[in-house]
């Protein structure tokens, strides 16, 4: 079978820290064909580095290329544009978080990738970790939450430097840093730590409690030390079945628990409950004194990668059996909930999701 032709969207610091090197790893079934960054200076290192055959200033032409598979991780305004770009060129494609700004564009890609027959993955990395696996397995071995009542999902991490300072992201590559204004600037980036961070917790959550989908929100966000978005978030969820929820996301400093993500994700239903904590590497099904289940894990089960969107991209386009944990749906349904707090904080009243 001939390799799978794959190209990459904005060549930027976590693309080369994390997705691109993914591809590499895959090299036996894939092809590197091309990648596109707007600046000029970086392309030739990049390419070298990779073993890339081209890199381009020009999404468009990228797309000219034909590709298989395509990984998009431009800034998020531009998510929604060069991932259409990318489906409607024919390529199974994977979006970095948040999805989309706008829940219409996110809704748009997913009604795209169905018409088009091609896969949509996007970019939660911890909905691929083991302990993540298992939690969701627990939850369908079970007969599932019955109605789910209530959602709690609490996120820190240290981003309050990257927010408020524009200093370079401390995972990110060291030599293909991020433009500032990717995180800084709110028309490119549509706001801070609920865009940053807080779209991989309500990811992990909404796939754990699928189908849950978010009717308004009432949230208080906050920018100390004048920062250019907000650095912490307050926000109050109804969803479209009557369940109630909260979502409390700050930015931490630098050093705190060893720059390890503090996560964790509740959720009760009628039936049973499900707590998944990625900082203290814990999973536990409740559903009754027959159900009460411990998940053993090692100290390191909840640290943080971005490897399984990009593996299961690329099986999910060579028609192997994977299992897509992030799929469009999760993704609009999280960009619901982002854009309506983000409405919510500005009016200082409830917003209704669009």
């Amino acid at each position: 079978m001939a390799r799978l032709r794959a190209g990459v969207i904005g060549a930027g610091s976590w693309a080369v820290a994390s997705h691109i090197p993914n591809l590499v790893k895959r090299t036996d079934d894939v092809a590197l064909v091309g990648f596109a960054r707007p600046e000029q200076a970086l392309i030739p290192w990049i390419a070298e580095q990779f073993g890339f055959e081209r890199g381009v200033t020009d999404h468009r032409e990228l797309l000219e290329m034909g590709l298989d598979v395509c990984i998009v991780s431009s800034p998020n305004r531009c998510h929604y544009e060069h991932a259409r770009a990318a489906l409607e060129a024919g390529a199974h494609v994977m979006v970095e978080k948040p999805f989309t700004i706008d829940p219409a564009d996110a809704w748009d890609l997913v009604e795209t990738a169905e018409r088009l027959g091609r896969h949509l993955v996007v970019a939660l990395g911890w909905n691929y970790k083991p302990m993540v696996i298992r939690a969701k397995e627990l939850v369908e071995e079970h007969g599932g939450f019955g109605e789910v009542e209530h959602v709690m999902v609490d996120m820190s991490s240290a981003a309050r430097e990257l927010l408020a300072e524009a200093r370079s992201y401390d995972a990110g590559s060291p030599v293909a840093t991020a433009r500032p204004e990717t995180y800084t600037d709110p028309s490119l980036s549509g706001g801070g730590y609920a865009q940053a961070q807080v779209s991989h917790a309500l990811g992990l959550a909404l796939w754990l409690a699928e189908g849950l989908r978010a009717s308004e929100v009432f949230s208080m966000m906050t920018a100390p030390l004048e920062a250019p978005v907000e650095l912490h978030d307050a926000i109050s969820v109804r969803f479209t079945n009557g369940a109630i929820g909260t979502v409390s996301g700050t930015s931490c400093h630098l050093g705190y628990h060893g720059n390890k993500h503090v996560l964790s994700a509740r959720i009760i239903g009628s039936e049973g409950m499900l707590s998944v904590d990625l900082g203290r590497e814990l999973v536990h099904w409740f559903g009754g004194a027959d159900q009460d289940i411990d998940v053993e894990l090692d100290d390191s089960a909840g640290d943080y990668d971005c490897d399984g969107p990009v593996h299961t991209l690329i099986d999910l386009a060579l028609g192997r059996d994977a299992r897509n944990r992030s799929p469009g749906h999760v993704g609009a349904r999280s960009v619901e909930i982002t854009e309506a707090a983000y409405r919510s904080a500005a009016a200082g009243r409830v917003a209704k999701v669009r």
